[in-house]
C-alpha cells in the first residue's frame, strides 16, 4: 500500500522514544536530545525498554519488536524517535511483517538504516538519534523540524565527483547496514534511485569489500546518482601501507558513469542534515565541482 507523507506535526504531539538497536549509554546527550524536542514542545513517553540491556543490545529481540510494535500501532504516536543506533536493528527483520496501514514518522540513523530500508515508510527519516539530536547546529535542527512540521526541505551543498543531473527516489543509508541487507526481502528497489550513503569506523579495506558486493552483484548498474555524505574515523593506522577511505570511494564509485556528489553535510562525527526516505530529489553534480542535493517537490517558498 503506498501512503502520501504523514500528518505534519506540531507541538504537542505525543511522540514515542523506543530503542529497536544498540543498548543506552550516552545518558547524558539521551537527556539533552529529549530536551530538544521537548523545547520545541513536543511531549515524549519513552518505551518501557528504553534503557534495558542485553548484551550490547536494548533488550532481547521480542522486547525490541514488541515496543516497535507499539510504536507503530498505537495511534496516539504521532512519530517515533530511535534512542541510539549501535547494532540490532536487523535482528528484529528475521521473520518480521511490518503492519500494512502505517503511515507514521520515524526518525534515526546508522543501524536504523534496517528499519527504513525494510519498512520502507513514507515518514522515515535519515536523521539525528536522541543521542546525537542535540549536538546539531541550528540550522540542521530547523532543517529537520521544517521537513516534519512543514514538509519543506532546504537543498545540501557539496562537491562533484562526476558531473551530471539526475533524479530519482532517494534511499539514504549507512553503508555497511544496507550492505548487509543486499539480497535480503528487505533490500528495496534500486532502479533509478539516488544513494545516499555514509560510514563511520569503517577501514578503507573494509569500504573497498563493501563496495566491491555492490558492483559484483549488479546494484550500481540500476542507480540514477549516489550522494555522498560523511566517512568519519575510516583512515588507516599510521605506517600501515594503504589507500585513504577518499580514495578507495573514488576508485569504486566514479567510473560508473552516474553523477557523483560528495562532502554532504550528513554522517557520524559532525552535522548530520535529515534525509527523507523515499522522496524524489535531484542531484546535480556540475564541471565546476559544485555539487547539489536538492527537493524540488518541497522547497521552501520563496517570499
Amino acid at each position: 500500500m503506498t501512503y502520501g507523507l504523514p500528518a505534519s506535526l506540531v507541538p504537542g504531539d505525543l511522540l514515542y522514544a523506543v530503542a529497536p538497536s544498540g543498548t543506552l549509554r550516552e545518558t547524558e546527550k539521551f537527556e539533552a536530545g529529549l530536551q530538544v524536542w521537548r523545547d520545541r514542545g513536543y511531549q515524549i513517553e519513552l518505551s518501557s525498554t528504553y534503557d534495558k540491556r542485553w548484551g550490547y543490545l536494548a533488550g532481547q529481540d521480542k522486547q525490541r519488536r514488541e515496543q516497535l510494535l507499539e510504536a507503530l500501532k498505537n495511534p496516539k504516536y504521532k512519530g517515533i524517535l530511535c534512542v541510539r543506533g549501535g547494532y540490532g536493528g536487523t535482528r528484529l527483520l528475521e521473520n518480521w511483517q511490518w503492519p500494512t496501514d502505517i503511515n507514521k514518522w520515524l526518525i534515526g540513523f546508522s543501524d536504523i538504516t534496517s528499519l527504513l530500508w525494510s519498512g520502507q515508510l513514507s515518514g522515515g527519516v535519515h536523521g539525528p538519534l536522541l543521542t546525537t539530536i542535540s549536538q546539531e547546529p541550528d540550522w540542521s535542527l530547523q532543517r529537520l523540524f521544517h521537513w516534519l512540521e512543514q514538509h519543506t526541505l532546504e537543498p545540501l551543498t557539496g562537491e562533484s565527483w562526476v558531473s551530471g543531473m539526475a533524479t530519482g527516489k532517494l534511499l539514504p543509508a549507512n553503508l555497511t547496514v544496507a550492505t548487509c541487507l543486499l539480497g535480503t526481502s528487505h533490500e528495496p528497489d534500486f532502479t533509478g534511485a539516488i544513494l545516499a550513503f555514509e560510514d563511520v569506523t569503517e577501514a578503507p579495506y573494509r569500504l573497498d569489500r563493501m563496495l566491491t558486493h555492490w558492483r559484483m552483484l549488479g546494484k550500481f548498474d540500476q542507480l540514477a546518482g549516489i550522494a555522498l555524505g560523511r566517512f568519519s574515523q575510516c583512515e588507516p593506522p599510521k605506517n600501515v601501507p594503504s589507500f585513504r577511505a577518499l580514495e578507495v570511494l573514488k576508485e569504486r564509485l566514479d567510473d560508473l558513469g552516474i553523477p557523483i556528489v560528495a562532502n554532504l553535510p550528513f554522517g557520524h562525527d559532525g552535522v548530520n542534515a535529515a534525509l527523507p526516505f523515499g522522496i524524489s530529489a535531484k542531484i546535480e553534480a556540475n564541471i565546476d565541482g559544485s555539487g547539489l542535493l536538492s527537493f524540488p517537490n518541497h522547497a521552501p517558498k520563496s517570499m
